[in-house]
């Protein structure tokens, strides 16, 4: 226990999902945590649960406005900044994303919010941690190493999160600001986005791609983020850990 005392940490997308099972390991662990979402009740009550050592806020991660405000609430309420988490993103949409049949408007709102929002959450975190170091986890996906035909623009975003987080930390290391970067690659993990975009026999199917035989569970990706974010990872960075059964592996 206490692997990230007294850090303060910013997870976004943490209402629910991977991102509640991160910050809730992570104020078990002795960490200051930032739920942001857009989604703000949400937030507020998934901090609740999880006591003083967290606080629910809102954030539209498209948004630079939203970003700029909530770094400020942020400090005011927690001081300096140590590690970001940038979870938040959507995989669903309105129509399919196969690549013959994909819609402008649906491709460009799943790249808003997780390519878009992963550049401004790396940009923010950068200035907030540049003078005291730290460390920036971006949550991609294994739809980043592989073909994703039935979710074009899913797959495409999740990969240029893989060669952003690369470029952060390549810059951030030539730099000087002894910021890391690290992205983190969950397989099928079991989660309500995961059962809101397949159906129950989509999902028998893909059970059959993952050669141990079952999905992730939320708090396996928490456990490797709380490594990510705390002093046992201070030579790691532009690296990639793919959690997925051994789905890429065959």
């Amino acid at each position: 226990m206490g692997r990230v005392q007294g850090k303060s940490i910013l997870v976004t997308g943490a209402a629910s999902g991977i991102g509640y099972e991160i910050a809730e390991r992570l104020v078990a662990e002795g960490a200051r945590v930032v739920l942001a979402d857009l989604r703000t009740e949400m937030a507020m009550a998934a901090a609740a649960q999880l006591g003083d050592a967290a606080w629910g806020a809102a954030l539209d991660v498209r948004d630079d406005a939203s970003w700029v405000d909530l770094m400020l609430q942020a400090a005011g309420r927690f001081g300096q900044l140590d590690a970001m988490v940038n979870n938040a993103g959507i995989a669903a949409t309105p129509q399919p994303q196969d690549v013959e049949n994909v819609a402008l408007t649906d491709w460009r709102a799943v790249q808003a919010v997780n390519v878009e929002g992963v550049l401004l959450g790396c940009q923010h975190a950068i200035r907030a941690l540049q003078s005291t170091g730290g460390s920036i986890v971006n949550i991609s996906s294994v739809a980043a190493l592989m073909g994703t035909p039935t979710l074009a623009a899913y797959g495409a975003s999740k990969a240029a999160v893989t060669q952003l987080t690369k470029t952060v930390a390549l810059h951030c290391a030539r730099r000087g600001y002894r910021i890391r970067c690290n992205s983190v690659h969950p397989g099928l993990v079991a989660t309500g986005l995961f059962e809101a975009t397949f159906s129950a026999a989509e999902q028998a199917e893909k059970l059959q791609s993952i050669p141990m035989g079952q999905f992730a569970k939320p708090e396996e990706v928490a456990a490797m983020v709380l490594y990510l974010v705390s002093d046992e990872s201070t030579h790691v960075t532009g690296a990639r850990f793919v959690i997925d059964g051994g789905m890429t592996m065959v």
